[in-house]
């Protein structure tokens, strides 16, 4: 079977080599913010669209007429192109589909700087060869298997990263363990196994949300694109960045923990983005709990679900495990035992006691329970 595997290090660069990143960022981005602009205007004076090859036949004038785009990479200014033309494509999917459009947006300076090379790179040692940027040392934390497919270079605060996106042929994996599990996440939990073990939550944000309020407050009251709007954005930046490689360093370690351990692994279909919607409402109808209700959202949004769910995902089929999804409904008021459904199963947020049969638990490990049972019933 084919893997495909994503690696992530530091590259070890100088002012001379943030200099050319800059540049080549910079390239990349004028290009797809021209083409961007090219097809808005094609739409609004001639309702027409125009495709990856068109605009990338354009890119030879394009470079006679900004002759600086000459000392980049072709292919990042390509791969540029080609990330426009899917975001057009995915664009009118959505719109196809009934779903919320989310056209695409014109990209910032200092603003997820990166740039991409489809082929012609070379790892040799702790270096990596770039093109028409020569080789470059990176902190070489483990060993690249497989064939590099691409290789992206992105800003990160003041340092700059590269990931590899490799492919690698293994044979079909078989799970250690023959063991399966149910998962119930949470807030107060961040995860509660079906076996009882729990596991609670980070809330990195929360620990440093005080920070960061004071952070952005400072800077708000600069002027914009001064040199202190910069060094304050900064700041703000790396408080950002603080939180979420935390938050995904956790969701690593649970995540190998779970995966390594179970063959199975059943979650519920959470709809992340419905549970954490606003209730503030409008003039004519204000929502109610509103401050409550923005607390819960925060905590919601704080744990990364979606992303562990997807840490699982891919973990597992390496491994030869696999993971299934139910529907959310009653898993939390059922009880496991005897299949009795009542809201007043659950009176507390803790304690489980079913009406029915008597049957008392942790609300959390119960649930997990239900959860378990429904998605071997679809195994």
């Amino acid at each position: 079977m084919k893997i495909v595997k994503g690696y992530k290090f530091r590259l070890k660069t100088n002012d001379n080599l943030n200099i050319i990143f800059s540049k080549t960022a910079g390239c990349c981005r004028f290009v797809y913010n021209h083409f961007l602009i090219q097809k808005i205007d094609l739409y609004n004076f001639n309702l027409m669209t125009t495709d990856y090859v068109d605009q990338a036949n354009q890119l030879p004038d394009l470079k006679k007429k900004f002759v600086w785009l000459k000392e980049i990479p072709s292919q990042t200014i390509q791969q540029s192109l080609k990330d426009l033309d899917q975001a057009y494509k995915n664009f009118f999917r959505r719109v196809t589909k009934g779903e919320k459009p989310g056209f695409p947006k014109f990209k910032k300076k200092g603003f997820n700087d990166s740039f991409r090379f489809p082929q012609g790179v070379k790892v040799e040692g702790s270096k990596v060869l770039l093109p028409k940027v020569g080789a470059v040392k990176f902190q070489k934390s483990q060993e690249i298997e497989g064939k590099i497919k691409n290789t992206t270079v992105t800003r990160e605060g003041k340092h700059w990263y590269i990931s590899f996106q490799v492919e690698c042929e293994k044979e079909e994996p078989i799970h250690d363990s023959n063991s399966s599990i149910g998962i119930d996440m949470g807030v107060k939990n961040f995860a509660a196994l079906s076996t009882g073990k729990k596991y609670k939550p980070l809330n990195s944000f929360r620990k440093l949300e005080n920070r960061l309020t004071i952070e952005q407050k400072k800077l708000s009251r600069k002027k914009k694109f001064s040199n202190n709007w910069k060094k304050q954005r900064m700041k703000v930046s790396n408080i950002h960045r603080k939180i979420a490689n935390a938050r995904n360093d956790y969701l690593h370690k649970i995540s190998t923990d779970i995966s390594k351990n179970h063959a199975i692994v059943v979650l519920e279909e959470l709809k992340v983005s419905n549970m954490s919607k606003s209730s503030k409402g409008d003039i004519e109808k204000p929502g109610k709990n509103v401050k409550a209700k923005s607390g819960l959202n925060k905590s919601i949004l704080d744990q990364g679900w979606y992303t562990f769910r997807k840490m699982l995902e891919y973990k597992l089929k390496w491994l030869g495990g696999s993971i299934e999804l139910v529907n959310p409904k009653n898993t939390s008021r059922k009880c496991h035992v005897c299949g009795c459904i009542d809201k007043m199963n659950r009176q507390t947020q803790a304690n489980f006691e079913c009406q029915n049969c008597g049957h008392s638990e942790n609300a959390d490990v119960n649930a997990a329970k239900n959860i378990l049972a429904a998605g071997l019933c679809r195994c």
